[in-house]
């Protein structure tokens, strides 16, 4: 493992730490009530969100939720950094659904033991888009079936997030161009 990811890693690590105690005041983030996984499963445009520095300055963004035999979930992020034309950036976590939550909230092992909370919060109903969040307030990702999401859709995440008590000056719109489709 590099040592800039593995920076990255520490940095995002103590910023979780740092915002879970904060949030801890505030009451838990409502996630959907059911999620049909192997509908949910495939490829997803990262649009829009409160990002982690590791995706700070993505531009073409898709995530890949892959359904294993063992009903655990391979996540798969790739992005350009910077720019459309930027170095290619890669990877990998496996996630577990919590128990009792409807496979709405998952823990998703970002390195070695540490697990981080993945709680989709709203999802349309024709599964074209959707809203992941955490009860830390810290991150959150708009997801869209296509590389573009309607403006209302836009509007309805952010306001879900403004209400939880999100910073919502840290959201950033993620482009997409053209390029797109080379992450398959």
């Amino acid at each position: 493992m590099s040592r800039r990811l593995t920076r990255w890693r520490m940095l995002w690590l103590t910023l979780v730490f740092s915002c879970a105690q904060a949030a801890a005041r505030l009451p838990p983030i409502p996630a959907v009530a059911q999620l049909d996984l192997p509908r949910f499963m495939g490829s997803w445009y990262l649009v829009g969100g409160i990002p982690t520095p590791f995706e700070r300055h993505a531009w073409n963004a898709v995530q890949t939720y892959t359904l294993r035999d063992d009903g655990s979930i391979l996540t798969t992020l790739t992005f350009h950094e910077k720019r459309a034309d930027g170095p290619r950036r890669h990877t990998e976590a496996p996630a577990t659904v919590r128990p009792g939550t409807g496979n709405a909230v998952w823990d998703v092992r970002v390195f070695g033991p540490f697990k981080s909370q993945y709680k989709v919060v709203w999802l349309r109903a024709d599964y074209g888009a959707m809203l992941v969040a955490r009860d830390a307030r810290d991150y959150a990702w708009l997801f869209s079936r296509t590389p573009q999401v309607s403006a209302a859709d836009r509007a309805h995440a952010r306001q879900l997030l403004a209400d939880a008590g999100y910073p919502l000056e840290h959201w950033r719109d993620i482009p997409h161009t053209a390029r797109t489709g080379s992450h398959r």
